[in-house]
């Protein structure tokens, strides 16, 4: 039994709270991403998992069994850090043995977790190197070995990638993926990267200002937000937002702009108040007419299989729309812009989604 769950905890740092009465529950064999911007408090939860910070209240089970009170090393979790933390002057094979070695395992017993988990890293050409003759991504795989051979729980990765370059965090994100289908065991991952966030998680834990935002599958927060840090959060490009007013007409209900842009809304909200239209810009288009709204462009980015295109409407404010990538458009243009009425998010002025409640 692996499965993980956080109720009702919290931790301060002296006056600073960062955590605050979160319950969480991870099942057996998941991967979990802690996702959020620095400061989010993703980097103490999993240290609070790991026993490396106190819970001040509430309680941990690990495998249904509380494990607050428990020192690291009896909560059967290997944790991966975002330094590789590797004994230099040992090599791939000592750096994986060594925490065995520790806890008096049979040297049989050893070879063949060591053997193992090569096999399932590849690094089985690397074990008599040591740390200095290998690559980034080669050290961090001895990382992630060295957790392995412990046949913990749960595996827990405090941004294990951000220390390697663009192109081999994406090989290693994959090599990830592949691992955990390999190994089938319980995985929190902690990152601020939202694209490793998507491509990882079965479910996305996002945290901001000591709370849950939400939780979700990587499509369940990306289509359907509940909040607009979330909704804002999630995507490149970021979700265009404008504040509109809502207001009844003879032609049906419309979206009043600050600059006095109409757009129809065909959605079911009440009241007055001011709200804010949310948009993915992939769910913005080129219109020829009729449009809902227009501007002129200030940057065309050419990324091959879709353009995207910088404008600003009458009012000063953004929007950002996709066109495809053989798009002819330049900047200075004045374009018409199409909404995907069934795209559109709504929030509210607390920031909620009044559509996705």
């Amino acid at each position: 039994m692996s499965e993980i769950s956080l109720v009702e905890v919290s931790k301060s740092f002296g006056a600073v709270k960062v955590i605050d009465n979160l319950s969480l529950s991870i099942e057996e064999g998941e991967l979990m991403v802690f996702l959020g911007p620095s400061g989010s408090g993703k980097s103490t939860l999993l240290r609070m998992i790991a026993g490396l910070e106190t819970i001040d209240d509430g309680k941990l089970l690990i495998g249904g069994e509380p494990s607050h009170d428990l020192a690291p090393g009896q909560r059967n979790v290997a944790m991966v850090f975002q330094n590789y933390a590797l004994y230099p002057h040992m090599s791939v094979r000592e750096n994986m043995e060594f925490g065995l070695k520790n806890i008096g395992l049979p040297k049989l017993e050893i070879e063949k977790r060591v053997m193992n988990a090569a096999r399932i890293l590849e690094m089985d050409g690397l074990l008599d190197r040591r740390p200095s003759q290998l690559s980034g991504g080669q050290r961090q795989r001895v990382a992630i070995g060295r957790a392995i051979v412990k046949q913990p729980a749960a595996f827990l990765f405090d941004e294990p990638l951000s220390n390697l370059d663009a192109a081999l965090r994406v090989r290693t994100r994959v090599e990830l993926s592949e691992l955990h289908q390999k190994v089938k065991s319980t995985m929190i991952y902690v990152t601020h990267d939202q694209t490793e966030a998507m491509t990882l998680g079965d479910r996305i834990v996002i945290l901001n200002d000591c709370k849950i935002e939400q939780i979700g599958t990587p499509m369940e927060v990306y289509n359907t937000p509940r909040t607009k840090f979330v909704a804002g959060f999630i995507g490149s490009p970021a979700m265009n937002f404008f504040k509109f007013e809502l207001r009844q007409t003879k032609n049906g209900r419309e979206a009043h702009l600050i600059d006095g842009t109409t757009i129809p809304i065909n959605l079911e909200i009440d009241g007055d108040d001011i709200y804010e239209l949310g948009i993915r810009p992939e769910s913005v288009s080129v219109s020829q007419a009729p449009a809902d709204c227009s501007g002129v462009v200030k940057v065309v980015e050419r990324l091959g299989d879709r353009t995207l295109l910088y404008s600003e409407l009458n009012d000063g404010s953004q929007i950002v729309a996709q066109d495809s990538g053989i798009s002819d458009i330049r900047v200075g243009q004045n374009l018409n812009f199409r909404l995907d009425q069934e795209r559109i998010h709504i929030f509210d002025k607390n920031g909620n989604n009044v559509l996705n409640k």
